[in-house]
């Protein structure tokens, strides 16, 4: 006998979802602890639109951040004024003296400015929570709460709840057509025995369904997972030499030939690859059109990798006492730290971090190679 089990009639109506929906996005605005709950979610920015961020790909201005949300940059001074802690635990800072300047070598600014306001994603993020009539604002928190209900844990399905009831009644009404059974042993025989018909003619089908449609889907996702891999292999391909993913994939070799291209590219001849000699060697050795020697040393990517205040201070050491350089370039595919950028900044030397290694490779010119 085919099961079957009566539809819910509990679910929520489309307009009850709307009407929860609007209440999410009203309390979001209202709550600073259910935004606290979501503020990790910054990729939703992306599902919206493109957010400009500086070289270091990792901030952007307030200009930027009004930019991407269609508003002046008032309404945004406004929203910092009004919620400045807020946004500070999410990684919103002001720049000033040494950071400011090192700041607007790195990212080309030529604002006279004494102070410069910086949002991290995640401060972009908190940003659009707090932005009440901005159109772009909320379609980044209509993607978050969406976000937010896919990842949230869901009551067990009401077909469980629906097939235990169903069950139930079955086991009731067979006990009622067996009155004259005794009291103890045979009620409890009839008992197991619609029990088992029940297992038998109900449960293990719909298990054995769900077991094969489960092995159809492992199938599928391994399927769908090599389509992925050779995709992203084809992409990895065809995708720019001077791309995130190109950059991690080099070898130090490669990695170095990349730089050396790139300088030839913006007008360096001769361009010499000299391999380095341990920690104390240059990777390249160039002239720009003007004459000026230009002293390059490459660090690729690796998971562990950082440049720190010491291997700027080993390289400026290097750069200028050894080989005499008026142009020193650290390059590297991997992150340097807020000491070594500063570092880097009072001394002249050019960091060419993953943010600016990206941009020279997509055509910009350095800024220490322009007259």
């Amino acid at each position: 006998m085919p099961i079957e089990i009566p539809p819910p009639t509990d679910g929520p109506h489309p307009a009850q979802e709307e009407t929860g929906h609007m209440l999410d996005e009203i309390v979001l605005l209202e709550s600073s602890s259910l935004r606290a709950s979501v503020a990790g979610r910054d990729d939703v920015l992306d599902k919206v639109k493109e957010l400009a961020l500086s070289p270091d790909g990792l901030h952007a201005t307030t200009k930027d951040v009004a930019a991407y949300f269609e508003v002046s940059e008032p309404v945004i001074r406004a929203v910092i004024h009004d919620h400045r802690s807020e946004l500070q635990s999410n990684g919103y800072r002001v720049l000033s003296g040494e950071e400011l300047s090192c700041f607007k070598q790195l990212s080309g600014i030529q604002s006279r400015s004494r102070s410069v306001g910086i949002f991290s994603r995640r401060a972009v993020l908190n940003t659009a929570m707090l932005l009440r009539d901005s159109i772009v604002a909320r379609q980044v928190r209509t993607y978050l709460l969406d976000t937010e209900r896919a990842h949230s844990t869901e009551p067990v399905d009401n077909l469980i709840h629906r097939l235990k009831e169903w069950i139930d009644t079955r086991i009731t009404d067979a006990l009622a057509h067996h009155p004259a059974a005794p009291a103890d042993a045979g009620a409890a025989r009839i008992a197991e025995d619609i029990v088992r018909t029940t297992i038998g003619t109900a449960i293990v089908p719909v298990l054995n369904t769900a077991i094969r449609n489960d092995g159809d889907q492992r199938a599928r996702i391994e399927a769908l997972e090599d389509e992925v891999t050779r995709l992203q292999r084809v992409l990895r391909e065809r995708e720019p030499a001077g791309s995130a993913d190109a950059l991690d994939a080099m070898s130090t070799y490669q990695f170095t030939q990349h730089i050396a291209r790139l300088c030839r590219r913006d007008g360096c001849d001769p361009v010499t690859v000299t391999g380095g000699h341990g920690g104390t060697g240059a990777d390249i050795v160039a002239y720009t059109p003007d004459g000026r020697r230009v002293v390059v040393r490459c660090t690729p990517h690796t998971p562990a990798t950082v440049i720190t205040s010491g291997d700027v201070q080993q390289f400026i050491g290097m750069a200028r006492l050894d080989h005499k350089a008026d142009i020193a370039l650290l390059v590297a595919a991997c992150p340097f730290t807020r000491d070594a950028l500063l570092l880097a900044a009072r001394h002249d030397m050019t960091a060419v971090h993953r943010g600016l290694l990206e941009a020279w490779s997509g055509g910009v010119k350095l800024q220490a190679f322009r007259h």
